[in-house]
């Protein structure tokens, strides 16, 4: 079983700078994919950005040059910086674990912009 804790959402102004983090436990295989995937009020949730274990990225083309995925294996943690953030980056973000086909999901961490 993998379980998964995101932490450091909170509330920003439009412009400002957040990172998340997310703490991967339980079973992890060195072959996992982690990502980031959000959900806005009243749509879908959808990815945001992923990074394998090799540290190849991908990333939603609308935080492209603004957000940064990256992590660190051997403590199993995958961090979401995100810098100039807009009132349209507002959700809850939910960290991913993928291995063997198989997604983990964390409980989420709110992310509000707003003035």
């Amino acid at each position: 079983q993998v379980q998964l804790v995101e932490s450091g959402g909170g509330l920003v102004q439009p412009g400002g700078s957040l990172r998340i983090s997310c703490a991967a436990s339980g079973r992890i295989f060195s072959m996992s994919t982690m990502g980031w995937h959000r959900q806005a009020p009243g749509k879908q949730r959808e990815l945001v950005a992923t990074i394998t274990s090799g540290g190849s990225t991908n990333y939603v083309d609308s935080v492209k040059g603004r957000f940064t995925i990256s992590r660190d294996n051997a403590k199993n943690t995958v961090y979401l910086q995100m810098n100039s953030l807009k009132p349209e980056d507002t959700g809850v973000y939910y960290c991913n674990l993928r291995q063997f086909r198989i997604d983990y999901w964390g409980q989420g961490t709110q992310v509000t912009v707003s003035s």
